[in-house]
């Protein structure tokens, strides 16, 4: 699964990066623990443009009467997605990609205490999660709502978590946000083993009030 991530990246880089027109209410950056139910920038493909804009990180589904009327979903699973009422007609429809500069995954000690991993990419600074989207409206309130599509994990992240964002290459991006016709479908696997490295990071992330640069920075051995 993806249950935290971080995007540090500027806006104006960003939007470069996914030759986008960059809203102006973007979330601020850096972000070093986004946490679910909070904005995020996303990647959408409308009018012949891309666009870069925020929504929530927290699919709602259309018959949800409030924002908490089901459960949290904030990952789908690319072997259900296209079967699951709640994300179908978002998977052949509305599409988008959501920017990472890494995510947490966490591992259990000899305790049970829970012991954070951050994974970023091995090669670069920036990642890019296939996601979904869907507007919620109920009376005047109005939320576009995303969630991010997860797979079973390559062998180098099962080490730590036996789920993982579906990441697309930069090649792929076209085919998943609908500008290059049909078989996004095939894009929802692992990427390959290369694609990620990952260190050990202090528990202060275990907190979703923490932020700050130093949640990603290599944990100490010492401490």
């Amino acid at each position: 699964m993806c249950g935290r991530f971080a995007i540090t990246l500027p806006d104006a880089a960003m939007a470069r990066a996914f030759q986008a027109q960059p809203a102006n209410d973007l979330p601020p950056v850096p972000r070093f623990n986004i946490c679910p139910t909070q904005p995020v920038a996303t990647v959408v493909s409308r009018d012949g443009a891309r666009h870069l804009g925020p929504m929530r990180w927290g699919f709602l589904p259309h018959w949800y009467k409030t924002e908490t009327d089901g459960p949290l979903l904030i990952n789908a699973r690319a072997e259900t997605i296209a079967n699951k009422p709640a994300f179908a007609d978002a998977a052949r429809t509305r599409r988008c990609l959501i920017p990472a500069t890494g995510f947490y995954e966490w591992t259990k000690g000899a305790d049970g205490a829970r012991l954070p991993w951050y994974i970023r990419p091995a090669q670069g600074d920036l990642l890019a999660f296939a996601g979904i989207w869907q507007v919620w409206e109920q009376g005047d309130r109005r939320l576009v709502t995303c969630a991010i599509v997860t797979c079973a994990a390559n062998s180098q992240m099962a080490k730590l978590h036996h789920r993982m964002p579906v990441i697309l290459s930069q090649a792929d991006w076209p085919l998943w946000l609908g500008e290059a016709g049909h078989g996004a479908a095939t894009l929802m696997r692992a990427a390959p083993d290369d694609t990620l490295e990952a260190h050990r990071v202090s528990p202060a992330v275990n907190s979703n009030r923490a932020e700050g640069a130093e949640l990603i920075e290599p944990l100490d051995a010492e401490r």
